[in-house]
């Protein structure tokens, strides 16, 4: 995929290729992500980083690095490349002609006469990654050896130097096998050719991740080098070396790292990039399956990052109706709680209904699909009534009012020491509007399905769905300013224009006036719109902060002040497609090509969370992010279903 390779100019220069950030996931959640001179920057970087249940579940660091030297002539040329403090030892991205990242990274070195390439892969159905090496040019024979830098500790921390680390290693067919510390899995260092490890034992101390020292975090760790592997290679052979939880055969390497790479097959368009990164976020565990909100920080199984992004990651990547109720019975399974009883994410159970509305119009479905999760919708409606809730508190105008004093109850949930940066305390517009779709479409299905007598919850629950229609729009309807309030809490209305009016306009059944949307979609149009997604402010606001960068406090005060989401374009999108019809797919078009431009940058070939508000929008946050792939994919899906009506 010619837009995703780099030139040696590119790859040299540091200030570019060290923001330039690989990703690779397998359907356990195990990980591999470096930058792309396989430099590590962050804490969260590392050629294997694994769940593992017996510490918690939570993602664990197992293999930092794997550096590379070639010996030809008695002369030995060092390919990694670390970081301590402001030193760079060594510099081995000065060798690197060539990167190419479709559909796996292969970087390729020349030193001299030598012509050498590195090609790093996740297995799919292991906690495994394969690295294959391979000598394309030399005068002659070239001795490989390779060094593993070894962390065993969480994604999240950082570790040190200890006596308490068990650092002997144990023989095992092909390679060595190490277990820092009790609770952790066998790290199974493993060749595909015979190789001669030696025994070594070396800590690397200082070890400096520059992007955590950017963000003012503790940057630096020590790593544990047990030794290296040395091998012979002549020119035109290769050998595959497996990091893994488990201990494999390794004379089937290469046949492995061979087949899972034919089963990944060719992306040679835009639709097969979106559909490969919405396979690195659906994990499955046995009869259980969940979605990673992004990688490589971001967590697993979040209940509003699941809502939203689930069909696009499965309807509209696949049309996996399966995998797409697997997700969801999991999630169901699992939140009870929070679906049910209490949350902070005040308007995610509602989501639901949302999603479910988009399997049955994609499906054509109702009546089964009411059948097996109708009860649960009526069950989340019916647990924001009155007294059930903490945090919200359904009024006597049918509106939900939602607060807890110093908590944020809505996706703007960032924090300033303590302090939330958008409280929004009281009715909410996006929340109430996700409201009024639940109950609308609970009875009409109700109407449709339920019980044709003595239906408990259509006559508890019709009253309450007019009066919010009744009260929606004078409670955040300003006619003077042109748009929707963001909230209402009984004090001068907050006059900050946001996206989440959107929700009250683009769902199945709004609150509002016809005249209402085309107002809301103007000013949106206006004021918040960009090639990257919706700001989440408008740069008219004085607490609008157009670039998210410096300190956590810094971008902690940006985040919902001002970055764009890729993740709202895609209702913008489907309103609009309502409004205006097949004449907006040019424009469609226009506000995601910009998508694609970006690829190259922040996570290559992944899709970031967010962008600056301002021009040019550069990319943030997780480098490939579940919302925005399912975003993409979802407009991907409505722009052919117009194309096809225009034909």
């Amino acid at each position: 995929m010619a837009f995703l390779k780099f030139n040696k100019s590119e790859l040299v220069n540091l200030e570019y290729s060290l923001k330039r950030e690989i990703i690779a996931a397998n359907e356990s959640g195990a990980y591999c992500n470096t930058s792309i001179v396989t430099c590590n920057t962050r804490r969260y970087h590392g050629l294997l980083a694994v769940p593992v249940q017996e510490l918690g579940g939570g993602k664990y660091m197992l293999l930092s690095a794997l550096d590379e030297s070639l010996i030809l002539g008695g002369k030995q040329f060092n390919l990694g490349i670390h970081c301590y403090g402001d030193t760079y030892e060594p510099r081995g991205h000065k060798y690197i002609v060539d990167f190419d990242a479709a559909p796996v990274p292969v970087v390729t070195y020349k030193v001299g006469g030598i012509l050498f390439t590195k090609t790093i892969m996740m297995v799919p159905d292991n906690d495994q990654v394969l690295i294959k090496y391979e000598l394309l040019q030399a005068p002659s024979k070239v001795t490989l050896a390779l060094k593993p830098f070894l962390a065993f500790r969480s994604v999240h921390s950082l570790t040190s130097q200890n006596p308490e680390a068990y650092t002997q290693p144990d023989e095992i067919d092909g390679g060595v096998s190490f277990r820092l510390y009790n609770g952790f899995p066998d790290l199974n260092l493993q060749t595909s050719s015979a190789a001669a490890f030696k025994y070594q034992p070396y800590w690397y101390n200082g070890v400096t991740y520059s992007d955590e020292y950017r963000r003012g975090f503790d940057c630096r760790e020590d790593l544990f080098v047990p030794g290296m592997f040395q091998m012979t290679l002549k020119p035109g052979e290769s050998v595959v070396f497996s990091a893994s939880v488990n201990e494999i055969n390794p004379r089937g390497l290469k046949r492995k790292f061979t087949d899972t790479l034919k089963k990944m097959g060719e992306i040679e368009t835009h639709h097969d990039l979106l559909v490969h990164n919405a396979q690195l976020f659906k994990q499955h565990d046995g009869d259980k399956a969940r979605i990673n909100a992004g990688y490589s920080w971001l967590e697993t199984g979040l209940l509003r990052e699941t809502i939203v992004s689930l069909p696009g990651l499965t309807l509209y990547a696949n049309g996996d109706c399966a995998e797409f109720e697997k997700i969801l019975d999991t999630l169901i399974a699992e939140e009870q709680e929070r679906l049910f009883r209490r949350t902070t994410q005040c308007e995610a159970p509602l989501r639901l209904t949302e999603t479910i509305q988009k399997y049955i119009r994609f499906s054509g479905k109702e009546k089964q699909i009411w059948k097996k999760y109708g009860e649960t919708l009526k069950g989340i409606i019916e647990s924001y009534a009155p007294g059930r809730r903490r945090e919200v508190a359904m009024h006597p105008n049918g509106l939900l009012w939602t607060q807890m004093d110093g908590v944020a109850l809505s996706w703007m949930n960032a924090y300033v020491h303590g302090h939330p940066v958008t409280e929004r305390a009281g009715y909410q517009v996006e929340t109430n509007a996700f409201w009024y779709n639940a109950l609308c479409f609970a009875l009409d299905m109700e109407n449709k399905y339920g019980p044709k007598k003595d239906n408990a919850f259509v006559a508890r629950w019709t009253s309450v769905r007019d009066l919010v229609k009744q009260n929606f729009q004078p409670t955040f309807w300003r006619e003077d300013w042109g748009y929707l309030v963001d909230y209402v809490n009984g004090g001068p209305h907050d006059q900050a224009v946001r996206p989440n009016q959107l929700y009250a306009v683009c769902l199945e059944y709004i609150p509002v006036d016809d005249e209402v949307v085309s107002e809301v979609v103007m000013t949106i149009n206006d004021e918040l719109l960009t090639k990257r997604g919706l700001r989440s402010l408008s740069p008219r606001n004085e607490a609008y902060r157009g670039v998210y960068e410096g300190s956590q406090i810094d971008r902690d005060l940006a985040y919902h002040q001002g970055c764009a989401f890729p993740a709202l374009l895609a209702p913008y999108i489907e309103i609009c497609f309502e409004m205006m019809g097949s004449t907006f797919y040019k424009r469609a078009e226009y506000l995601t090509e910009g998508f694609f431009q970006d690829i190259s940058k922040h996570g290559v070939g992944a899709f970031s969370e967010l962008y600056d508000g301002d021009p040019p929008h550069e990319p943030h946050g997780a480098i490939s992010s579940a919302m925005s792939t399912a975003a993409l994919l979802t407009i991907d899906y409505v722009m052919n279903q117009y194309k096809k009506e225009d034909r």
